[in-house]
């Protein structure tokens, strides 16, 4: 893909779209090698955007540079996996209670309607429409909370919590997958029931059962990296 002409900087804010859905997206895997030289050819622009991309993405915990080895696609570590989704457990879990003060058919018309698309999209395999549709629902849900700290936390934190999901999806079979998309009805019925503790009990498991998924393949990532 090659980018237009445009001012540096705007060259350098595409670039890091570009290279963090590549990383969302699997088209560049955990621990890949990052040369600045080859993604400027691959993108169509010189090396300097890519650098400052690399760096932005590097401050969003994305990408790693290593000491005389250069930059790589970070991958998720036992650490990173814990902190994030303990992290996450107890933001989703103000957001829920949140949304469920304000609860009305039309928060629960909108997020049904993205389950029912979640599932028809696992349904026919298309693995990139179940992560854009999870993606969804999520925010939707730090959106009705309306709640602006939480939102600033949020746009902090976004890079990592979809980088987590994208792993978590990546990690299921097909009919898992189904199956995972369904669970998000849980977590609406849950909202709907109107038990606080019910609704956080809920989102925990939903979480808890994402990150059971990757625990493994973070021990295969950094077994890996020590071995390099």
């Amino acid at each position: 893909m090659a980018l237009k002409s445009v001012p540096d900087q705007n060259v350098a804010d595409r670039v890091t779209v570009e290279l963090r859905e590549a990383i969302f997206n699997g088209d560049l895997a955990p621990g890949e090698r990052l040369v600045e030289r080859k993604l400027a050819e691959r993108l169509g622009t010189s090396h300097i955007p890519v650098r400052e991309a690399l760096t932005r993405l590097t401050q969003e915990g994305l990408v790693e540079r290593l000491p005389h080895r250069g930059a790589r696609v970070a991958a998720l570590t036992r650490r990173d996996l814990e902190e994030i989704s303990s992290l996450r457990t107890l933001l989703e879990q103000f957001a829920v209670v949140r949304v469920q003060d304000a609860w009305d058919a039309a928060k629960e018309t909108r997020l049904r309607k993205t389950v029912q698309q979640m599932v028809q999209a696992a349904e026919k395999g298309s693995n990139a429409r179940v992560f854009e549709l999870d993606r969804r629902f999520h925010e939707q849900l730090w959106e009705m909370a309306d709640h602006d700290m939480l939102m600033t936390l949020n746009a902090q934190l976004r890079s990592r919590i979809t980088g987590f999901l994208r792993a978590a999806n990546a990690a299921l079979e097909p009919d898992a997958r189904v199956e995972h998309a369904r669970t998000h009805d849980l977590i609406v019925d849950a909202i709907a029931g109107g038990d606080p503790e019910r609704a956080r009990a809920v989102m925990a498991a939903h979480i808890g059962e994402a990150a059971a998924r990757l625990e493994s393949q973070t021990q295969d990532a950094e077994a890996s990296a020590a071995g390099a």
